[in-house]
């Protein structure tokens, strides 16, 4: 049997081998993913971010029970903070989802995020078709958290839920880290604090605004109130994942547009990842190492875009134009 045999057969030993290998950015993997891709496409992809400490992790584990009581199968993959010394995952597989590990019908994996400041790495969305292509139901997201630069969730997810806590200002950082546009729900958790209901108050005021002349058929986010330590709210937001569900599935448009944008964020991030990685190694074979072009840029030599640029015209057309490498 192939190693594409026994993932499509749920194989979880080989699953393992397969994230861990894809992670380490293993060139034998590209070919398994290629042969995988005509199965994926099945799986509803959940995208769980904000802050830290919001709750996400505790909320996921109580939204997978949920899901396993209705014998749905789920993948996780838990985007944790790289450790600066080995790269890996600082907390490892979710202790809070430890309940889940002896369980066929949940797969955990954590992903180190490696410095990547998108939130997601390039490596995730490969996992991602992995755990599809193995049968899971559904496929959690949960990432490190929410900012500037951490968005790029919403360009891996078909629902992207979004957790927040009230009295930390977390709720205020949300609108102005302009993030408040990647979220098709938001939930407000550790409700029952005396500022729960004002900060889902605010919320619901500020997805109004933006919702004055919503278009026909627009999604409106909802705003879930939970807490999830009293494993209070889980079942709203269960229903409100359903919901949206149906709301991108049960139209074609929408459908395709969803899977649409997907597909060419992939194609381009694809692009970007095979161009670097080719232009590194013409550059190795050519004798120019990095830290050779760094030190023309700390000499101020050059500066790092007329240098950038003429290392790719050099070795993507094999012209050299040394006009460009100074100022």
């Amino acid at each position: 049997m192939t190693i594409v045999d026994k993932i499509l057969s749920g194989d979880m030993r080989t699953v393992a081998q397969l994230l861990r290998d894809i992670e380490d950015d293993i060139p034998s993997t590209r070919p398994i993913l290629r042969d995988l891709f005509p199965h994926t496409g099945k799986a509803h992809i959940v995208g769980l971010t904000g802050p830290p400490g919001a709750g996400k992790s505790t909320i996921l584990d109580h939204l997978t029970r949920l899901y396993r009581k209705e014998n749905q199968t789920v993948g996780i993959l838990a985007v944790d903070p790289s450790s600066p010394f080995s790269g890996g995952a600082i907390l490892g597989d979710r202790i809070r989802m430890q309940r889940h590990f002896l369980d066929d019908g949940v797969f955990i994996r954590s992903v180190a995020t490696r410095g990547h400041t998108g939130g997601l790495t390039r490596s995730a969305d490969d996992m991602i078709d992995v755990l599809d292509a193995m049968g899971r139901d559904i496929i959690f997201i949960e990432t490190v958290g929410v900012g500037q630069d951490e968005i790029e969730i919403v360009n891996s997810a078909h629902t992207v839920v979004l957790v927040t806590v009230p009295g930390t200002g977390d709720d205020i950082q949300l609108i102005k880290a302009g993030v408040m546009e990647i979220g098709h729900i938001f939930v407000v958790n550790k409700a029952d604090r005396d500022a729960g209901r004002e900060t889902a108050r605010h919320l619901r005021g500020l997805l109004e605004l933006g919702s004055k002349h919503p278009g026909r058929g627009r999604w409106v986010p909802p705003v879930i109130e939970t807490t999830a330590s009293k494993i209070q709210g889980i079942e709203d937001l269960r229903s409100a994942i359903k919901v949206h569900r149906n709301y991108l599935f049960t139209n074609d448009s929408r459908r395709d547009e969803a899977l649409r944008k997907r597909a060419r964020n992939r194609f381009v991030g694809a692009i970007r990842d095979q161009a670097l990685r080719e232009i590194l190694r013409r550059m190795e074979a050519g004798g120019d190492s990095i830290e050779s072009l760094v030190a023309r840029i700390l000499s101020r030599e050059t500066d790092p875009y007329t240098l950038a640029r003429r290392v790719i015209e050099k070795e993507l057309t094999g012209r050299d134009n040394p006009s460009q490498g100074t100022k």
